[in-house]
């Protein structure tokens, strides 16, 4: 197996790690490619050094050529990041910030999330390129945000076979049981996601086959008049119905409601963490500084196996024992059938040695549905922006995007992508 962005080490940790606890997989190859070479090889050694205190048998190898790292692979590990924080994601947040946009994340949608997009999609569709030359059968799993857009260019685009993968829907309903006091492991809980990748949607969940979410929704509004850091997915879920995968952080942003410079109590109100991502970024850069020679150096490494999908899905695919896993794949077929083909959504999946095989899901409920049609409309833009490089459709995906077109004018808005284009220069292909 081949991991991209490798030097990504407490995450490799985590994904290799799960992977080094399979037996299935003892016979593989890990094939390590990254552009920073510092941080490959740190890397290589943390995966070694892991490698002996779980007495795995895997092969670790890091490589400078990535066609050779993909040479014969039966499966990509994706999780890049294009342009990294400085300079990107400092000029994703900074120019907005100048027309009184202001963002959270910035990782999915919004305008970070498009231009975030169309830096990465170039990238992803070389690898697609090199896939084809020398493992055309290889299965791609991505764990690069925006995901939903970059799964579906991947697949309509790259003739990858590609699924995508998120940690928040296997910890939706148990951190939302946990969250208003409910016990997640009393019982037999049993629970139903579906939608797109950041904004899917808690259909149904059961305790002995009884429904919880009248008794959820009750304590939910109890504790909207305390101050934590989820009031955003609960007032959705109040107001729509259902609640909803991705943290209140992300969600904040995603919709026209919650980041008005206009209302700028509606900040306080709903507890919502302007800047985070980047907040997070030099958080993360800080503790890598600490924390390197207690991962890199360390010769008693020891890892449990996480709840990432990764390994267990690679398990299924070499044992042909099933697995159920919450997958982004290309909406073929109508698997939401309230939703466009062309879209990547977030359903249920079996894995099995014939590969990844979606579930059909039919319609959501039509609220639902409509707040998944409103970032699938960006997305859907910001891929035929990426494939026809043409500015119009830049322009179209950040118009289309609720939050900044409930912020800004369109004279703004146009203005706002011709600056964030000049800003990031070669980062981006040239723009007709």
């Amino acid at each position: 197996m081949t991991f991209l962005g490798a030097g990504s080490t407490v995450f490799a940790k985590n994904v290799l790690g799960d992977c080094m606890l399979t037996p299935s997989l003892q016979s593989f190859e890990f094939a390590l490619f990254d552009i920073d070479q510092e941080r490959l090889q740190d890397s290589l050694n943390m995966l070694n050094n892991l490698k002996e205190g779980l007495n795995s048998t895997v092969h670790i190898k890091a490589y400078t050529n990535r066609k050779e790292a993909l040479r014969g692979t039966k499966y990509v590990i994706n999780a890049i990041q294009v342009g990294g924080y400085d300079p990107c994601t400092i000029t994703d947040f900074d120019i907005p910030k100048k027309y009184g946009l202001r963002q959270t994340i910035a990782d999915t949608l919004g305008i970070g999330g498009i231009f975030r997009n169309l830096r990465t999609i170039p990238v992803m569709l070389d690898f697609a390129r090199d896939i084809e030359e020398v493992c055309p059968k290889a299965w791609f799993l991505n764990y690069t945000n925006p995901m939903a857009a970059l799964t579906g260019t991947m697949i309509r685009y790259g003739g990858v076979k590609t699924v995508a993968l998120c940690h928040s829907v296997q910890v939706c309903a148990p951190g939302l049981l946990e969250r208003v006091g409910l016990d997640k492991d009393k019982g037999d809980i049993k629970w139903k996601i579906a939608g797109i990748n950041h904004m899917a949607w808690l259909l149904e969940i059961t305790r002995d086959g009884e429904d919880v979410y009248p008794e959820i929704k009750r304590r939910a509004r109890d504790l909207q008049s305390e101050k934590h850091d989820d009031m955003v997915r609960f007032e959705l879920m109040d107001r729509f119905g259902y609640y909803v995968t991705e943290s209140s952080e992300h969600n904040a942003e995603y919709f026209p409601y919650f980041i008005k410079k206009n209302y700028p109590d509606l900040i306080d109100q709903f507890n919502i963490p302007l800047d985070e991502y980047p907040r997070r970024c030099i958080e993360q850069i800080e503790n890598w500084k600490k924390m390197r020679s207690d991962l890199v150096l360390s010769e008693n490494l020891t890892h449990e196996r996480t709840h990432e999908y990764a390994s267990f899905i690679l398990e299924a695919m070499e044992t042909d024992q099933p697995f159920k896993i919450g997958g982004n794949v290309l909406n073929t077929g109508g698997l939401i059938s309230n939703l466009p083909d062309k879209a990547c959504v977030e359903v249920p999946c079996l894995v099995d040695r014939n590969g990844i095989q979606p579930t059909y899901v039919g319609e959501l409920p039509e609220q639902l549905a409509a707040l998944n049609r409103t970032n699938i409309n960006t997305q859907l833009l910001t891929i035929e922006a990426a494939i026809s490089q043409k500015k119009e459709y830049i322009y179209q995906a950040a118009l289309l995007d609720p939050h900044t077109s409930a912020e800004l004018s369109i004279d703004e808005i146009v203005a706002l992508c011709d600056d964030l284009i000049n800003a990031h220069g070669d980062w981006l292909p040239t723009y007709k």
